[in-house]
């Protein structure tokens, strides 16, 4: 029997690595016959350079020196066989790197200085850049000004970085910014919030950022100022991801906005592995309503069911049993509690692994 474990991570306990192979080896533990394949799967958000990288074998990560967060330092970018490049931007300006969140003065700086490296290596022909895990409400300016943009007040200097500095936006000049790779860029999102609006970048995930309902406020006037000075609608789905990252870098370098998960699933092969496989095993932290809707276990569970194939998920714990998956499998349960999953991750997802394999009729 040839089983595919495909997962994306179980946020704030595994990686989506970690998770595959555990389930691997407690598989083989009880059916040591079979052949077991692991494919680590992401939605664009943190961790998606280490599933990627864990799932190809032509692969290389490579490194940019960047002023972030945490003062200057180096950020990681993968280099893929094909000449992709794979930016992420929680690995170089992401929540938790900032030391407190600061929703009106996070930026996306690092991340501009990151994408402005990979584009200048002559390898690459394309860029792929995970906009999940976010600290900043800065509409992309911060990276903008790292590619090369100038951004001043109505005064003629340049405007300080983060989102709160917007409201003073008085020109934005895009003509020194430097060009993207032949191939253009896509951006990874899971979210289809506009840029402004009470379902807006600022509205929808300032408060998860720190962000006091004045500042919700202030920033979502912000960026509306930021657009008016652009020149661009900001009313398109996804525009808002990201802080509305996703907004700038569409808007002034030309990007594509993609979905994540399949995206991600495309990059390491995932249709010709589920061809290959007789079962596929997905899994997530926690299944619920939203699984089915543009996440992994949705992506995995729909592509799989088309080419026929069942699918069983793993999970940290399940809010929903959608029918589309045959068999669930939760740790909270083989450990008897959610602290005890989530303290020996490794532990129930191997036992996780052995249970599914007794359950092959």
């Amino acid at each position: 029997m040839r089983v595919l474990v495909a997962p994306d991570s179980f946020k704030g306990s595994a990686s989506a690595v970690q998770v595959a192979g555990w389930i691997r080896q407690g598989w083989l533990d009880a059916r040591p016959e079979d052949t077991v394949v692991v494919l680590p799967l992401a939605d664009g958000g943190e961790g998606t350079i280490d599933a990627i990288r864990g799932a190809t074998t032509e692969s290389s990560i490579q490194q940019a020196t960047v002023d972030g967060p945490g003062g200057l330092g180096p950020a990681p970018w993968l280099l893929l066989q094909d000449g992709t490049a794979v930016v992420e931007l929680a690995a170089c300006c992401g929540l938790p790197m900032w030391p407190a969140p600061d929703p009106l003065g996070a930026h996306t700086y690092a991340l501009g200085q990151v994408l402005r490296a990979a584009a200048a290596t002559p390898e690459v022909r394309r860029l792929v850049v995970a906009l999940g895990g976010s600290a900043s409400t800065d509409g992309g300016s911060g990276a903008l000004q790292a590619l090369g943009a100038r951004i001043t007040s109505a005064d003629g200097r340049p405007l300080p970085l983060g989102g709160g500095a917007l409201e003073h936006v008085a020109a934005v000049d895009l003509t020194p910014l430097v060009a993207p790779p032949s191939g253009g860029v896509d951006l990874l999102v899971d979210v289809d919030a506009p840029l402004l609006g009470p379902h807006g970048a600022a509205a929808q995930f300032g408060p998860q950022k720190g962000a006091a309902p004045a500042d919700v406020q202030l920033l979502d006037q912000a960026l509306a100022r930021f657009a008016d000075v652009i020149g661009a609608d900001g009313a398109s789905a996804g525009a808002g991801a990201a802080g509305g990252t996703a907004y700038g870098l569409s808007t002034a370098w030309g990007a594509r906005l993609q979905p994540g998960s399949s995206t991600v699933a495309d990059l390491v092969g995932f249709g010709d592995a589920v061809e290959r496989a007789d079962l596929v095993i997905t899994g997530e932290g926690c299944l619920d309503e939203q699984s089915l809707r543009g996440k992994v276990v949705g992506y995995v569970a729909e592509q799989a069911g088309n080419a026929g194939k069942d699918v069983w998920a793993c999970v940290g714990r399940a809010d929903a049993r959608p029918t589309a998956l045959a068999r669930i499998c939760e740790l909270v349960e083989l450990a008897d509690s959610p602290a005890g999953a989530l303290a020996q991750p490794q532990v129930w997802l191997r036992q996780a692994g052995r249970q599914l394999a007794g359950a092959v009729q």
